[in-house]
């Protein structure tokens, strides 16, 4: 006898998303973030059928349920929304069911507005109701509301519709939304979830150089006293003021004499130059040891100390590389790569090539290598450290993040480590498969508008599962020609861009000071900050109306006030009939009202800046906190539009339009107030505003 395994349930659900590798690997998700969750069910015949999405916490108890909707007609597709409340691991399942009530009120219709089968199938409704109050998890409420549907069906004193209508009462039908009649429930596998804290995947990063931060030229000997942790200290309440969450450091530790590079890359340096931070180790240490010029230890301290009293976590550059003098050079030569002559292979990207910097090979030793590193993050999480921008990490084996990643997170669940990996597709989403919690992108290569409304869809919509990008302006490697040649405008359209549709962003220093030169032949600054001192006078800039650093606080106080921004998959795109004017919406919703099952309080920040009380509550007006974004992407010149709104994807509610179908929106740049609709005309001159920010003002 042949036994066949079945391998669906009464109810087939497939095609079940969010899910990585079949589930063998986690989607990524952030607490109080809506994630968006869809499958398809079906089944034989014509009988009508629902779907729930329930969600279950880190220690297996249901903590959410919701009733799935269905998506374009005939494709048997069904959405819904699981918002987790809690960090760490958990896991979900769709539940395919029969539905009892839409296949007998279907039926019923149309067989008694053709007189066929009347009075059986008013019958049968009063079987169905009379069964689903039976239902032991059914208020007395909900049984009264049920026994009046059975009433209204039997009395015989009623004309038919009448009969029928008591069967769709608007009670009856909120009774059975909250609490369907379900038969033949049939659930999916349960698909991993990792839920982890606002910072692994929402924020706004600055980055500087703490030893330009308070260094000073002495002109009588033409030498630099190199800034120090307690000076750099001393910008932090200005990067706080701006909005930022992040505060990132390029690497800190002591610097390579051997083959330093100078002046805008410059294969001599001076006796004074200072070097490449990415050039890391010399007599004085590794990467476990400060740069004595940058202070010691203790104040390194008091910097992460200074830092978390105004609001800012600080970030650590991790660079597995290092100088020609780097201890490890002498100790374990087998650590690097040696060529047919004999010499240690440096680091190469053609036609750059960095003759101060000895990449790592993991192959010759990888468990002694490994021990190493492990030892290094752990070393600067004991330290105050808990997220790290890690250096060019698609050069390294994706075994070792995945290994580095798991362990580190085993001890500390907090640590968040973010890829920079400027390179193919494929690499840098295994990397977040590997465990890395964001990425840098290739946002800042996207410009025209058609190519920005393409990659938004592809980050939001098509890998945020286990791709998270953090869009950073500029950095230290990347000035962009729009930047080169745009003017404050460009700067200004990219500082949009990036800060509102996106929940991660970051920049450089300089940008809010618009520094556009660049070294010529090449894509990134003139006079770099990598190989030189370069303090910057910030103050007088603003005090002066040159600095955008006003308008990136406004940006980021927008980020704040509004709990829209600090998702990912939440992005709408609408069409205009300007090849230069882009236009998306986010939209947050209010879950309805017993969804959740677990605690109402959520431990720890969910979205950076915003007290806790607004995780789930969010006390905002009406029944969603939606903000449309038009924007010019030419900075050149000024541009009209027609924009056609998705009316649908705004969330609106009836009390919201007036009786031509037209609601309020309020720029949140200038504070104007304007009546909009399905289709709106709009003229962006870059040189005085180059984007309206539309909340949706709520009247319910």
């Amino acid at each position: 006898m042949v036994r066949t395994e079945v391998k669906v349930g009464r109810i087939p659900v497939t095609g079940v998303q969010p899910v990585v590798h079949c589930g063998a690997v986690p989607a990524k998700a952030l607490i109080g973030e809506d994630i968006p969750v869809r499958a398809t069910v079906f089944r034989e015949g014509h009988d009508r059928l629902g779907a729930t999405a329930v969600l279950y916490g880190p220690d297996g108890a249901e903590v959410q349920r919701t009733r799935m909707t269905e998506g374009a007609p005939g494709l048997d597709e069904f959405l819904a929304t699981l918002r987790p409340a809690a960090v760490g691991p958990h896991t979900f399942t769709i539940e395919g069911w029969s539905d009892p009530y839409a296949t007998w009120h279907h039926a019923a219709t149309v067989k008694i507005e053709v007189g066929s089968d009347v009075e059986l199938m008013l019958a049968e409704g009063g079987t169905l109701f009379r069964k689903a109050a039976a239902d032991p998890g059914r208020s007395e409420a909900d049984r009264a509301v049920l026994a009046r549907a059975v009433r209204g069906l039997e009395d015989t004193t009623r004309g038919t519709q009448e009969r029928l209508l008591a069967a769709e009462d608007p009670d009856l039908v909120d009774v059975l939304a909250a609490r369907p009649i379900r038969e033949f429930v049939s659930p999916s596998p349960a698909y991993p979830l990792d839920v982890q804290r606002a910072l692994a995947g929402r924020g706004a990063w600055y980055e500087f150089f703490p030893r330009s931060e308070g260094a000073v030229y002495h002109p009588e000997s033409g030498t630099w006293a190199s800034g120090t942790f307690t000076t750099a200290a001393g910008r932090l309440p200005a990067v706080a003021e701006m909005g930022f969450d992040v505060i990132y450091l390029p690497p800190i530790h002591p610097i390579g004499q051997a083959h330093r590079k100078g002046p805008n890359n410059a294969l001599e340096a001076g006796p004074h130059d200072p070097g490449s931070p990415w050039a890391i180790g010399s007599p004085e240490g590794g990467h476990d040891a400060i740069h004595p010029d940058l202070g010691t230890a203790e104040d390194f301290a008091g910097f992460v100390d200074r830092a978390a009293g105004l609001g800012l976590e600080v970030a650590l550059d991790l660079a597995l590389q290092c100088s020609p003098d780097h201890p490890w050079v002498a100790e374990h030569p087998e650590w690097f790569t040696t060529r047919a002559d004999g010499s240690i292979a440096y680091a190469e990207n053609p036609p750059k090539k960095y003759q101060d910097i000895y990449p790592l090979n993991f192959d010759n030793d990888p468990r002694g290598l490994r021990r190493a590193v492990l030892r290094v993050v752990e070393l600067w999480i004991a330290r105050g450290v808990k997220i790290f921008r890690v250096d060019n990490p698609h050069t390294k084996p994706l075994w070792f993040w995945e290994w580095l990643i798991a362990k580190v997170h085993r001890s500390h669940p907090e640590v968040v480590f973010l890829a920079e990996a400027f390179t193919r597709p494929a690499m840098m989403h295994a990397l977040g498969r590997a465990g890395f919690q964001q990425s840098y992108s290739y946002f800042t290569w996207r410009n025209t508008r058609d190519e920005i409304a393409e990659y938004l869809h592809e980050v939001t919509a098509e890998t945020p599962a286990f791709y998270r990008p953090n869009f950073f302006v500029n950095t230290p490697d990347i000035l962009t020609e729009f930047l080169q040649f745009g003017g404050p405008a460009a700067f200004k359209i990219r500082a949009v861009l990036a800060a509102l549709s996106s929940p991660m962003w970051g920049m450089y220093a300089g940008f809010e000071l618009f520094e556009h030169v660049a070294r010529p032949g090449a894509e990134e600054y003139i006079d770099n900050e990598k190989y030189e001192y370069r303090p910057r006078d910030f103050a007088g800039a603003e005090a002066r109306g040159a600095s955008l650093a006003p308008y990136i606080t406004r940006l980021n106080q927008i980020r704040r006030a509004h709990p829209t921004f600090q998702d990912l998959q939440n992005l709408v795109l609408h069409p205009a009939d300007n090849e230069g004017i882009l236009a998306f919406s986010k939209s947050r919703r209010h879950l309805p009202d017993g969804q959740y099952r677990g605690p109402a309080g959520v431990a720890g920040s969910v979205f950076p800046g915003v007290p806790d009380a607004a995780a789930l509550t969010e006390s905002l007006p009406g029944s969603a906190d939606t903000v449309i974004v038009v924007l010019n992407c030419d900075p050149h010149a000024a541009r009209e539009a027609t924009v056609s709104l998705d009316l649908a994807a705004l969330d609106l509610d009836p009390a919201d339009l007036d009786s031509g179908g037209r609601f309020e929106v309020e720029d949140l740049i200038t504070g104007t107030r304007w009546r909009w609709g399905a289709d709106n005309y709009v003229r962006l001159d870059p040189a005085v505003e180059p984007a309206h920010v539309l909340k949706v003002v709520r009247h319910s």
